[in-house]
């Protein structure tokens, strides 16, 4: 579905990827873990687009999206919800969702998608006209995710999603994610909440360096000691 082929990223001279191969498999989970600093953000930018690697390829359904614009990814049927959610905080709930399906096939279906995702997330129904700004931490993830959905992906990357929120809602976070990928949308998952990240996920692949050094079932990766203590932080 979605393959890596000897990818290569830099920052000017700094390299952040390294000939990095992996496969995406159709609806799955593919959880990306390893310690701060491993590419994890680098790897889902470049996938989305947002940034063009000096080297490999990236293939979507077997056509060739290296070089194409970060709309041309969304078209792709890939979105990312980026690490810190990136919102419009000025603008309402539903004018953030406007913008993710702002695209002619998605916005075809806005009506549709916007019911998908407040059955999803339903707290957010009655904040549709409130700015996004004044939302909670856990609310503005419900955004960001929703205004990704609206997009109307076949492969949705999440960049940390769990990330400063309360224990109570990180634990509705990973539900809401499961039941997306139920619906058919492949996930690639960036997460160092480890544990529950691995629980959650069909395969596991362990970035250090910006070199994948592991991947695999998750529950074979968390019984190899070298991994868990190295890279898994457990």
């Amino acid at each position: 579905m979605l393959e890596l082929h000897g990818v290569t990223v830099a920052y000017g001279q700094a390299r952040a990827l390294w000939d990095v191969s992996m496969q995406v498999r159709p609806r799955e989970i593919l959880c990306v873990v390893g310690p701060n600093g491993a590419g994890k953000t680098t790897l889902v930018n470049t996938l989305a687009g947002i940034l063009r690697p000096v080297s490999g390829r990236i293939v979507m359904d077997g056509n060739d999206i290296t070089q194409l614009a970060p709309h041309r990814h969304i078209e792709a049927g890939i979105a990312l919800v980026p690490e810190g959610r990136r919102l419009f905080t000025g603008m309402t709930v539903a004018e953030n969702f406007d913008v993710g399906s702002i695209l002619p096939a998605a916005k075809a279906k806005r009506r549709k998608t916007l019911e998908e995702v407040l059955a999803l997330f339903p707290a957010l129904r009655a904040k549709l006209d409130s700015p996004a700004g004044d939302l909670s931490g856990g609310q503005q993830q419900m955004v960001a995710i929703g205004r990704a959905l609206m997009a109307r992906p076949r492969v949705l990357l999440l960049d940390e999603p769990s990330l400063g929120l309360a224990p109570m809602i990180v634990a509705d976070m990973f539900a809401a994610i499961e039941k997306i990928n139920a619906g058919g949308i492949t996930i690639v998952l960036v997460e160092q909440n480890v544990a529950t990240a691995m629980r959650i996920s069909d395969r596991a692949c362990v970035l250090e360096l910006g070199r994948v050094v592991a991947e695999g079932l998750p529950d074979e990766l968390m019984e190899r000691p070298e991994i868990r203590q190295a890279y898994l932080g457990v």
